[in-house]
Protein backbone atom coordinates (compact mmCIF):
# COMPACT_ATOMS: atom_id res chain seq x y z
CA UNK A 1 0.00 0.00 0.00
CA UNK A 2 0.96 3.43 -0.72
CA UNK A 3 -0.12 6.28 1.17
CA UNK A 4 -0.17 10.25 1.83
CA UNK A 5 0.13 11.14 5.18
CA UNK A 6 -1.03 14.78 6.76
CA UNK A 7 0.46 14.56 9.99
CA UNK A 8 0.44 17.53 12.61
CA UNK A 9 3.97 18.41 13.70
CA UNK A 10 4.51 20.84 16.67
CA UNK A 11 8.29 21.31 18.18
CA UNK A 12 6.55 22.30 21.75
CA UNK A 13 3.60 23.68 23.29
CA UNK A 14 4.93 27.13 22.81
CA UNK A 15 5.07 26.84 19.18
CA UNK A 16 3.04 26.81 16.26
CA UNK A 17 2.39 23.54 14.55
CA UNK A 18 1.14 22.35 11.15
CA UNK A 19 0.16 19.48 8.80
CA UNK A 20 3.11 18.03 7.13
CA UNK A 21 2.66 15.71 4.35
CA UNK A 22 4.84 12.40 3.74
CA UNK A 23 3.98 9.62 1.41
CA UNK A 24 5.34 6.18 2.42
CA UNK A 25 5.37 2.97 0.29
CA UNK A 26 5.13 -0.74 1.28
CA UNK A 27 2.48 -0.86 3.81
CA UNK A 28 0.87 -3.95 4.42
CA UNK A 29 -2.94 -4.63 5.31
CA UNK A 30 -1.61 -6.86 7.94
CA UNK A 31 0.20 -3.67 10.07
CA UNK A 32 -1.15 -2.32 12.74
CA UNK A 33 -1.64 1.72 12.56
CA UNK A 34 1.37 2.27 15.45
CA UNK A 35 3.50 -0.36 13.04
CA UNK A 36 2.65 1.95 10.17
CA UNK A 37 3.94 4.87 12.04
CA UNK A 38 7.30 3.29 13.25
CA UNK A 39 7.99 2.44 9.40
CA UNK A 40 7.38 6.29 8.79
CA UNK A 41 9.87 7.15 11.58
CA UNK A 42 12.41 4.43 10.35
CA UNK A 43 12.19 6.28 6.77
CA UNK A 44 12.65 9.71 8.47
CA UNK A 45 15.81 8.75 10.42
CA UNK A 46 17.28 7.20 7.31
CA UNK A 47 16.51 11.01 5.80
CA UNK A 48 18.13 12.66 8.81
CA UNK A 49 14.29 14.48 9.83
CA UNK A 50 13.46 14.56 13.38
CA UNK A 51 10.90 11.08 13.91
CA UNK A 52 7.33 12.21 14.15
CA UNK A 53 5.97 11.88 18.45
CA UNK A 54 3.52 10.08 19.43
CA UNK A 55 2.72 7.96 22.38
CA UNK A 56 2.50 4.52 23.13
CA UNK A 57 3.19 1.42 25.66
CA UNK A 58 1.31 -1.23 26.09
CA UNK A 59 0.04 -1.63 22.26
CA UNK A 60 -2.39 -4.40 23.38
CA UNK A 61 -5.72 -1.79 23.87
CA UNK A 62 -4.98 -1.08 27.70
CA UNK A 63 -3.20 1.51 28.25
CA UNK A 64 -4.35 3.89 26.73
CA UNK A 65 -1.97 6.21 25.53
CA UNK A 66 -2.01 5.53 21.60
CA UNK A 67 -4.72 8.47 21.47
CA UNK A 68 -4.29 10.10 17.54
CA UNK A 69 -7.39 11.90 15.72
CA UNK A 70 -7.48 9.96 12.54
CA UNK A 71 -9.04 11.21 9.58
CA UNK A 72 -11.44 13.37 11.88
CA UNK A 73 -11.93 10.46 14.44
CA UNK A 74 -10.60 9.73 17.63
CA UNK A 75 -8.74 6.45 17.23
CA UNK A 76 -9.78 6.32 13.69
CA UNK A 77 -12.30 4.38 11.48
CA UNK A 78 -12.85 1.29 13.60
CA UNK A 79 -15.23 1.31 16.86
CA UNK A 80 -14.54 0.14 19.80
CA UNK A 81 -10.64 0.05 19.39
CA UNK A 82 -7.83 2.13 20.24
CA UNK A 83 -5.56 2.97 17.82
CA UNK A 84 -3.04 0.67 18.80
CA UNK A 85 -5.48 -2.04 17.71
CA UNK A 86 -6.90 -0.25 13.95
CA UNK A 87 -4.80 -2.61 11.11
CA UNK A 88 -3.78 -0.99 7.74
CA UNK A 89 -6.87 -3.11 5.77
CA UNK A 90 -9.39 -0.23 7.05
CA UNK A 91 -7.29 1.87 5.00
CA UNK A 92 -6.93 1.67 0.67
CA UNK A 93 -4.01 1.57 -1.12
CA UNK A 94 -3.31 5.42 -2.23
CA UNK A 95 -5.50 6.75 0.44
CA UNK A 96 -4.72 10.05 2.08
CA UNK A 97 -4.80 10.05 6.35
CA UNK A 98 -4.77 13.15 7.98
CA UNK A 99 -3.27 12.34 11.73
CA UNK A 100 -3.60 14.87 14.56
CA UNK A 101 -3.32 15.22 18.30
CA UNK A 102 -6.52 14.95 20.43
CA UNK A 103 -7.74 18.76 20.44
CA UNK A 104 -8.50 20.35 23.73
CA UNK A 105 -6.93 22.69 25.67
CA UNK A 106 -6.85 20.92 29.27
CA UNK A 107 -4.64 18.58 27.12
CA UNK A 108 -2.26 21.00 25.72
CA UNK A 109 0.52 19.42 23.17
CA UNK A 110 4.09 18.51 24.60
CA UNK A 111 5.17 17.71 20.84
CA UNK A 112 3.89 16.65 17.41
CA UNK A 113 1.27 13.78 18.47
CA UNK A 114 1.69 13.71 22.24
CA UNK A 115 -0.65 15.85 24.48
CA UNK A 116 -0.27 15.91 28.65
CA UNK A 117 -3.27 13.77 29.89
CA UNK A 118 -2.49 14.61 33.65
CA UNK A 119 -5.67 16.70 34.42
CA UNK A 120 -7.14 12.80 34.07
CA UNK A 121 -4.89 12.60 37.17
CA UNK A 122 -5.47 14.98 38.81
CA UNK A 123 -9.39 13.90 38.78
CA UNK A 124 -8.82 10.85 39.71
CA UNK A 125 -6.29 11.88 42.31
CA UNK A 126 -9.31 13.81 43.98
CA UNK A 127 -11.58 11.67 44.68
CA UNK A 128 -10.83 8.21 42.58
CA UNK A 129 -10.19 5.90 45.53
CA UNK A 130 -11.34 4.77 49.24
CA UNK A 131 -10.13 4.73 52.40
CA UNK A 132 -10.27 1.47 54.50
CA UNK A 133 -8.76 0.49 58.10
CA UNK A 134 -6.94 -2.11 57.77
CA UNK A 135 -6.19 -2.14 61.66
CA UNK A 136 -7.64 -5.05 63.93
CA UNK A 137 -10.19 -7.73 62.08
CA UNK A 138 -10.93 -5.81 58.66
CA UNK A 139 -13.94 -7.85 56.84
CA UNK A 140 -12.52 -9.05 53.54
CA UNK A 141 -13.96 -7.73 50.64
CA UNK A 142 -14.96 -10.81 48.93
CA UNK A 143 -16.89 -11.78 51.87
CA UNK A 144 -19.07 -8.89 51.61
CA UNK A 145 -22.47 -9.25 49.61
CA UNK A 146 -22.83 -7.56 46.18
CA UNK A 147 -26.01 -7.53 44.13
CA UNK A 148 -25.03 -9.07 40.75
CA UNK A 149 -26.31 -6.00 38.28
CA UNK A 150 -24.15 -3.88 41.07
CA UNK A 151 -20.96 -6.02 40.45
CA UNK A 152 -21.79 -5.66 36.32
CA UNK A 153 -21.65 -2.17 36.27
CA UNK A 154 -19.40 -1.45 38.40
CA UNK A 155 -16.83 -3.82 36.14
CA UNK A 156 -18.07 -1.90 33.00
CA UNK A 157 -17.17 1.24 34.29
CA UNK A 158 -13.83 0.26 35.84
CA UNK A 159 -13.29 -0.85 31.81
CA UNK A 160 -12.68 3.12 30.67
CA UNK A 161 -8.78 3.56 30.15
CA UNK A 162 -8.44 7.33 30.28
CA UNK A 163 -7.42 7.67 26.50
CA UNK A 164 -9.45 10.68 26.42
CA UNK A 165 -11.41 10.14 23.13
CA UNK A 166 -14.67 11.10 25.26
CA UNK A 167 -12.78 14.66 25.66
CA UNK A 168 -11.82 14.53 21.56
CA UNK A 169 -14.63 14.07 19.94
CA UNK A 170 -17.14 16.10 22.63
CA UNK A 171 -17.94 19.34 20.69
CA UNK A 172 -16.95 20.93 24.15
CA UNK A 173 -14.29 19.00 25.48
CA UNK A 174 -16.02 17.56 28.31
CA UNK A 175 -15.02 14.94 30.40
CA UNK A 176 -18.10 14.00 31.76
CA UNK A 177 -18.02 10.41 30.37
CA UNK A 178 -14.56 9.85 32.32
CA UNK A 179 -15.23 11.30 35.41
CA UNK A 180 -18.73 9.36 35.43
CA UNK A 181 -17.19 6.05 35.05
CA UNK A 182 -14.60 6.92 37.72
CA UNK A 183 -17.28 7.85 39.98
CA UNK A 184 -19.73 4.99 39.04
CA UNK A 185 -17.11 2.56 39.31
CA UNK A 186 -16.75 3.20 43.13
CA UNK A 187 -20.32 4.46 43.86
CA UNK A 188 -21.92 1.12 42.67
CA UNK A 189 -20.04 -0.76 45.98
CA UNK A 190 -20.24 -1.26 49.26
CA UNK A 191 -16.27 -0.15 49.64
CA UNK A 192 -16.81 2.97 47.83
CA UNK A 193 -20.13 3.96 50.08
CA UNK A 194 -18.11 5.91 52.78
CA UNK A 195 -16.45 8.67 51.25
CA UNK A 196 -18.96 8.77 48.31
CA UNK A 197 -20.39 12.54 48.75
CA UNK A 198 -17.09 14.03 49.00
CA UNK A 199 -16.18 11.57 46.25
CA UNK A 200 -18.45 12.76 43.58
CA UNK A 201 -18.34 16.66 44.31
CA UNK A 202 -14.39 16.90 45.06
CA UNK A 203 -13.77 14.80 41.03
CA UNK A 204 -16.12 17.29 39.65
CA UNK A 205 -15.07 20.47 40.82
CA UNK A 206 -11.75 19.14 39.79
CA UNK A 207 -12.64 18.26 36.16
CA UNK A 208 -14.01 22.06 36.38
CA UNK A 209 -10.83 23.50 37.36
CA UNK A 210 -9.29 21.61 34.78
CA UNK A 211 -11.00 23.52 31.89
CA UNK A 212 -12.45 20.68 30.30
CA UNK A 213 -16.34 21.63 29.33
CA UNK A 214 -19.88 20.95 29.69
CA UNK A 215 -21.93 18.24 28.97
CA UNK A 216 -24.84 18.79 26.45
CA UNK A 217 -25.98 15.37 25.74
CA UNK A 218 -24.89 14.43 22.27
CA UNK A 219 -23.68 11.38 22.83
CA UNK A 220 -20.50 11.44 20.66
CA UNK A 221 -18.30 10.32 23.85
CA UNK A 222 -20.06 6.90 24.08
CA UNK A 223 -19.67 6.39 20.43
CA UNK A 224 -16.14 7.08 19.59
CA UNK A 225 -15.23 5.30 23.47
CA UNK A 226 -13.51 2.55 22.85
CA UNK A 227 -14.32 0.53 25.68
CA UNK A 228 -18.13 1.44 25.28
CA UNK A 229 -19.12 2.96 28.33
CA UNK A 230 -22.37 4.30 28.26
CA UNK A 231 -23.93 7.53 29.18
CA UNK A 232 -26.04 6.06 31.70
CA UNK A 233 -23.20 6.49 33.81
CA UNK A 234 -23.41 10.78 33.53
CA UNK A 235 -26.81 10.39 34.74
CA UNK A 236 -25.75 8.79 37.02
CA UNK A 237 -23.04 11.42 38.50
CA UNK A 238 -25.40 13.75 38.04
CA UNK A 239 -27.91 12.25 40.27
CA UNK A 240 -24.91 11.39 43.06
CA UNK A 241 -23.69 15.13 42.70
CA UNK A 242 -27.27 16.73 43.05
CA UNK A 243 -27.61 14.13 46.25
CA UNK A 244 -24.11 15.33 47.90
CA UNK A 245 -25.00 18.87 47.15
CA UNK A 246 -28.17 18.77 48.89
Amino acid sequence: MKLDLKIWRQSNSESEGSLHNYEIDEITPDMSFLEMMDVLNEKLIVEGVDPVAFDHDCREGICGSCSLFINGRAHGPDTGITTCQLHMRKFKDGDSITIEPFRASSFPIIKDLVVDRSSFDRIQHSGGYISINTSGNTQDANTIPIRKSDADNAFDAATCIGCGACVATCKNASAMLFVSAKVSQLSYLPQGQVEAKDRVLNMVKQMDEEGFGNCTNTGACEVECPKGISIENIARMNKEFLKAKL
